[in-house]
C-alpha cells in the first residue's frame, strides 16, 4: 500500500477563541474577563500549572502553554497581602500566555482580572476539578495537534472491526463498501479517509465534513448512504484495525496461501495488518472481507487457524505419518 508522505499534516496552533467555542459547553467554561485575547495562539498541546512562577521562579516557566490554576495556586495568592498578590500575578502577565483556566469554581480579584485584560490574556473559569478539566483539555488538545494523513479508500465497520479497503482508482472499493453496507455493516468514509493518530498506537479514521457519507458509484453517480440505508448504516469515526488492499489477479504473482507470514504497512509510524487481496471476475470480495474481519477477531482473542494447522502438521510429522486417514472409524449411519 502506497501513501504519499507529503499528505501528512500536523496542526501547528489553535486559537483561544476556537478552543473556547468548541469546549465551553462540554467543559462548562465561562469567560471571567471578557472576550479579549481570543486571537491568542496555543502552540503546545501540553498544559502547565504556574505555581513556581507565582512564587517568583520563572526559569522553567513554559508560558506558551495553556495555564491551569487550581486550589493550590489560588490559596497561595489568597495567603498574600493585596500588593504581594498583585505583584505575584502580574509576574505571569509579563509573558505571552495564551489563556488561564481557573478550576474548582475559583475566582480572582477584580483588579487581577483587569490586569489580565490589559495584557489581552483571557481567563476562564470552570466548576470542574483540576484533575478532571486537565484530562479533558489535554485530550482535546491532543486531538487538535495529532498528526493526520489522507488515504484514498473506503473505511467500513465490519463486525466491529475497522476495515480500510484500499487499491487503485476504479478497482471497486466503493462498490465493495456499498455491498457491505447492504449486508448490514456500517460505512465510515468513502473515497477520502482522514486518519488521525490517537496516542502512540491507535489510528482513528473519519470522513471529511464536506463529503461525510456520500458515495460515488461509477455508472450511477452520487448517493447518500445515510438517507438511503438509515442511521444504522453509518459511523462518524472508527478505529482503523486492518488494511485490505485490492489488486488485479496476476498469474505469476506469489500470493499468501497459509497466512503464516503476516504482512504489515506503516501509517503515521503505526504498523497495521495488511491483507493483499487479488480479485478477478466472479470472486465474492464482500464475503471474503467479512471473513477477514472475523479472522482478525479470532486472532485478537488468541486463535490463529494457520498456526493451529501448522502445529497439527508438525505433530503428524513427529509421529511419522501415523493416522493419516481423515476418519479412523466410520460409525453406521442410520439416518
Amino acid at each position: 500500500m502506497k501513501l504519499d508522505p507529503s499528505s501528512e499534516t500536523r496542526k501547528r496552533s489553535i486559537s483561544v477563541g476556537s478552543l473556547f467555542e468548541a469546549t465551553k459547553d462540554r467543559f462548562k467554561l465561562t469567560q471571567l474577563n471578557g472576550a479579549n485575547g481570543f486571537a491568542n495562539e496555543i502552540k503546545d498541546k501540553n498544559l502547565h500549572r504556574p505555581g513556581l512562577a507565582l512564587a517568583g521562579y520563572v526559569g522553567l516557566f513554559t508560558y506558551d502553554r495553556l495555564q491551569i490554576m487550581g486550589n493550590t495556586e489560588i490559596r497561595y495568592l489568597k495567603s498574600l497581602d493585596p500588593e504581594q498578590r498583585r505583584n505575584a500575578f502580574t509576574t505571569l502577565l509579563e509573558f505571552q500566555i495564551p489563556c488561564i483556566v481557573l478550576t474548582n469554581g475559583n475566582l480572582l480579584d477584580a483588579n487581577l482580572l483587569e490586569a489580565a485584560s490589559a495584557k489581552a490574556i483571557p481567563i476562564f473559569g470552570t466548576e470542574f476539578s483540576t484533575t478532571k478539566i486537565s484530562y479533558f483539555l489535554a485530550d482535546f488538545l491532543d486531538d487538535q495537534f495529532a498528526p493526520q494523513v489522507v488515504v484514498h479508500g473506503s473505511l467500513v465497520d465490519v463486525y466491529g472491526v475497522g476495515v480500510l479497503v484500499a487499491g487503485r482508482s476504479g478497482i471497486g472499493k466503493s462498490e465493495i463498501a456499498l455491498d457491505l453496507v447492504e449486508r448490514g455493516h456500517r460505512l465510515v468514509a468513502d473515497d477520502v479517509v482522514m486518519i488521525t493518530r490517537k496516542g502512540e498506537g491507535i489510528l482513528i479514521g473519519a470522513g471529511t465534513d464536506l463529503v461525510k457519507h456520500f458515495m460515488e458509484v461509477r455508472g450511477l453517480g452520487l448517493i447518500d448512504v445515510r438517507s438511503m440505508f438509515g442511521i444504522r448504516a453509518i459511523r462518524y469515526q472508527k478505529r482503523v484495525e486492518i488494511i485490505v488492499e485490492l489488486e488485479e489477479w496476476k498469474e505469476n504473482e506469489d500470493y499468501t496461501r497459509t497466512g503464516l507470514d503476516d504482512s504489515t504497512v506503516t501509517i503515521l509510524d503505526v504498523e497495521m495488518p495488511l491483507v493483499k487481496l487479488p480479485i478477478f471476475p466472479g470472486k465474492n470480495v464482500t464475503v471474503i472481507t467479512e471473513v477477514i474481519s472475523l479472522n482478525y477477531l479470532l486472532k485478537h482473542y488468541g486463535y490463529d487457524a494457520a498456526k493451529v494447522l501448522a502445529k497439527r502438521l508438525e505433530g503428524m510429522i513427529e509421529h511419522k505419518g501415523q493416522g493419516n486417514r481423515a476418519i479412523n472409524y466410520f460409525e453406521h449411519d442410520f439416518e
